[in-house]
């Protein structure tokens, strides 16, 4: 007994629309990620400046 045509290509469309979630899900912590980094260096940078001024 084999799949009929419609059926694997309905698969198909599925594990498409799966591997889409999961590749959403990827760039949305990876650019949180990259935020976080960015705003950690803005900090650090930031924190830097003000405590050679105070000499």
């Amino acid at each position: 007994m084999q799949d009929s045509p419609g059926k694997a290509q309905q698969k198909k469309s599925q594990q498409s629309a799966s591997r889409e979630d999961r590749l959403k899900a990827a760039l949305k912590a990876n650019m949180a990620r990259r935020k976080a980094q960015a705003r950690a260096r803005q900090d650090a940078a930031g924190d830097d400046d003000s405590e050679t001024g105070e000499e």
